[in-house]
């Protein structure tokens, strides 16, 4: 490494030169008849050279692999994290990932109610703040009573049930419901109409309309 920058390259390229010159020796061996030896020579060991990738078989031995631009060459870049497949993501997917085990530790109920009391005591205190400010402005209103129960009310959306006399149940509509005559009627006006769209012309129609308006229906 003491040597400097210029000389240990000027060795490096004559080792590489060498060996060049040694590798043709060997073809024109083999060329003549002679071993292989290229293929039943020693090897040369990594630490003994190494051959940037893409350089076409140059080598740099000792000090010229520490040489500034040759370092970068050898430094490999990370390679990047093996993508999970969706059968290897989906694999760790459970009750746990979607929160439904919070609670079997026993720490989150706890933090849950200590907070859920600090939210109410402060709900409290703003609505006796507002209430005390509407009475300083004498806007004293009478207070709903939630608990009242009101006859149109009902406890589900189609009716509520209740007990008749003879122990049976009977179910009380709040919507108007038709009787058996008017579906039947409303189903002979509809017949009729379809008849006319289907057999009557557009002066029949017109007419018809006009006798209506004439006669009020």
């Amino acid at each position: 490494a003491g040597l400097g920058e210029f000389r240990i390259r000027d060795l490096n390229d004559e080792i590489n030169k060498l060996l060049r010159e040694k590798g043709h020796w060997e073809y024109r061996i083999k060329e003549l008849g002679g071993p292989d030896y290229a293929r039943i020579g020693p090897k040369m060991l990594d630490h003994e050279g190494k051959e940037v990738p893409g350089n076409r078989g140059y080598k740099y031995f000792g000090a010229a692999k520490d040489l500034p631009g040759v370092r970068e060459l050898f430094e490999k870049e990370p390679l990047p994290p093996p993508r999970k497949t969706r059968a290897e993501l989906m694999k760790d997917i459970d009750a746990e990932y979607y929160g439904y085990r919070d609670e079997d530790d026993g720490i989150l109920e706890p933090l849950e109610q200590e907070h859920e009391k600090k939210v109410i005591a402060e709900a409290v205190e703003k609505w006796k703040m507002e209430r005390e400010a509407r009475l300083a402005r004498g806007e004293e209103e009478e207070e709903e009573n939630i608990y009242a129960v009101h006859e149109d009310e009902s406890d589900e959306e189609g009716g509520k049930e209740r007990e008749g006399e003879d122990g049976q149940q009977k179910f009380i509509a709040h919507v108007p419901v038709p009787t058996q005559q008017e579906i039947e009627e409303a189903l002979v006006r509809r017949k009729k109409m379809e008849l006319l769209q289907k057999y009557a012309s557009e002066t029949l129609l017109a007419q018809s309309e006009e006798a209506k308006t004439l006669l009020g229906l």
